[in-house]
Order: structure tokens, then sequence, then C-alpha cells
């Protein structure tokens, strides 16, 4: 059976691209399962630079496929139970597995990105939307809450009041006012070569810094300065002390830049 997820890595980094583009992308079960599977192989891998999710065809991703997804709600009941270890279940970490990876993850958004699918790019670091792409919390138009890890990242990117007024009117907005509002990093005419742009550039800086960078702003963000600035030091002893850092301080003294090793081994908790 078809998967509709295809993942290629080249020069460290990652493409996970949402396959099934005569369906606009839409979410089958199965490409929530491969979409986590995605991101968990994808954590494994300590020479990974970047990661950029994008569509195949005309669109991100419509959401949801309801009609494909209801055929058998026993599977969607299974997928809805939350692993402990995680504290998430399927539909969240399709989404959030992204989230978690120590490397930056960038979405390249044109066409479609409603419902699961904008889920999907709220849980990447940056977001590089089209124009005239459309998105959407479309899921108050069926009755229901974005329940993909949506909330959390809207808690993060916009006031509580937009976020209430995206999910309760499911209204349909443009990148251009996407980015407006704070849901979009940065608009491009070409989001997938705009992202690989942004991807080479961050391949540039050391691994353990990036690492360090997205630990640090997503454990601190809504916390209090003390919890801050206590994670500040607890990042930042091991990285003044650690190879990729004395490899940076020497190329920067040559004037060069610097061959950096693979990310190293997290040192905190």
């Amino acid at each position: 059976m078809p998967r509709y997820i295809t993942t290629t890595i080249q020069d460290g980094i990652a493409h996970v691209r949402l396959a099934r583009p005569d369906k606009l992308n839409a979410l089958t079960l199965d490409m929530l399962d491969d979409l986590a599977a995605a991101a968990h192989g994808l954590a494994a891998d300590r020479r990974l630079r970047a990661v950029v999710i994008s569509g195949e065809g005309e669109s991100f991703c419509a959401g949801l496929d309801f009609g494909s997804a209801m055929k058998k709600p026993s599977d969607i009941v299974r997928r809805f139970v939350p692993r402990p270890w995680r504290g998430t279940n399927t539909f969240q970490e399709a989404a959030w597995g992204f989230r978690r990876l120590p490397v930056p993850v960038i979405a390249a958004v044109s066409g479609h990105c409603l419902g699961g699918g904008l889920q999907i790019a709220l849980a990447a670091d940056f977001r590089i939307a089209h124009p005239e792409s459309t998105w959407s919390v479309l899921e108050g138009r069926w009755g229901i809450i974005p329940d993909m890890s949506g909330v959390q990242a809207l808690s993060e990117l916009v006031g509580i009041d937009v976020a209430k007024r995206l999910t309760m009117t499911a209204d349909k907005i443009s990148g251009d006012r996407a980015q407006q509002i704070g849901l979009v990093t940065e608009l491009s005419d070409d989001p997938v070569a705009a992202a690989f742009e942004l991807a080479d550039q961050l391949a540039t800086r050391s691994p353990d810094a990036l690492a360090a960078t997205k630990r640090l702003f997503d454990s601190t963000w809504h916390r209090s300065a003390r919890h801050t600035f206590a994670r500040e030091r607890w990042e930042q002893l091991p990285l003044l002390f650690g190879p990729n850092a004395a490899r940076a301080r020497a190329a920067n003294a040559r004037k060069q830049q610097p061959e950096f090793l693979p990310r190293q081994r997290r040192l905190v908790p």
C-alpha cells in the first residue's frame, strides 16, 4: 500500500515530502504514522544539519482526509492513545516529532496549508510561504478542534485572541496575511528554494550551537527569567569547551569557514 511520504538526504540536509499530490497531500492515517517515523529516524542521524518539509505538487497539505480516516474508526482510536514516554499520540507526534529534532526544521508552503497540514507547518522552526498560499485552522468547519499540537504552536506564535479567532472561525487567510499575524516567517515565490537557501546558511554554523539554541528557546519561551538564566548556563558551558566551538574559534582566527564535526551527543537534560 502506498505510504505517500518520501525522505531524501543530501549534504546533511533532509527533504521530507508529503507525496499525495492528486489529493492535495491530504493526510491518511498511514501518512501520520510515516511522518512520525520519519522524524524519529532523522533524530538518530548526528550528521544531519537541517530539515525541509514540503508537499509535492501544488499544495503543502489540505489536512486530514476524513473519507479515508473514518473508514475504520478503531484505527483512529488506536492512534489517539498517547505514548507516556513522549506525551503525544500519533496525530500529535506526526507534527511535534519534527519540533523535537535537534536541528532546524523549515516548512516550505505553497497552495493549501489547512487543518493538520497547518499544524505540521507550525511545528517547524521556520515557515516560508508563497504569498498566495491558503492557511486555515480548518477543524472548526468540521465541528472539531486542532489536536495535532497546533494549540501549543499557536500559543508560541500569536496572541490568545488571534489563536481563538482563527480556531473558532476557521477563516482562510493568505500567506501574506499569515505573515502579518505571525504564522509565517517569510514569504517567497519559490518557498522550497528559499527553504534550502536558509538550510544551507544554517549548515555553516556549529550543529551543537544550533541544537542548544533550539533546546534553549523551546524550553524557556514561556518560563521565568530565573529559569531561562539557569538554562543559558547549562547550555553554554559544554559549548564553550566543546570541539565544534574550538573549531569555530580556530577557523575565525584564520578567516576561514569552519569544518564542524557531527553533532555531539547531548550533554545537558
